[in-house]
């Protein structure tokens, strides 16, 4: 019962964002209306950790399953894709090293600027 509960409040919250996504006219994808705004109720205290680890920590370790039906879909539409594989594989690898590289270095200013703050702290 405890993991329903859990289920139905991801749920809630997914859906929440379903509706903000129809009545706001912004370019913005109804899952990250959702995932910011369970973002806000955790940080908040609104909603605790604890009442939605259980299904969270199940629906990570499923993740692989629910990209069978993008992989299906891939392959069925190889005809389409066919003609344009190399331009798009080239755009993915670039993309993805860029964002990686991005990625890092904001992790790194975020590093470095959370311990200069912390020496300084002490320092006073």
């Amino acid at each position: 019962m405890k993991v329903l509960k859990q289920f139905f409040i991801i749920l809630s919250i997914s859906c929440v964002g379903e509706i903000l996504n129809m009545f706001l006219p912004l370019p913005i994808p109804a899952s990250i209306y959702g995932m910011v705004l369970l973002f806000v109720l955790l940080y908040t205290g609104i909603l605790k950790l604890e009442d939605i680890k259980d299904t969270g920590m199940f629906l990570i370790e499923i993740m692989p399953v629910m990209f069978i039906p993008a992989g299906v879909g891939l392959m069925s539409s190889w005809g389409v894709l066919k003609p344009v594989l190399i331009p798009v594989s080239i755009i993915t690898i670039v993309s993805t090293i860029l964002v990686m590289a991005a990625g890092g270095k904001v992790t790194q200013f975020i590093i470095k600027h959370s311990n200069s703050t912390e020496e300084d702290s002490k320092i006073e």
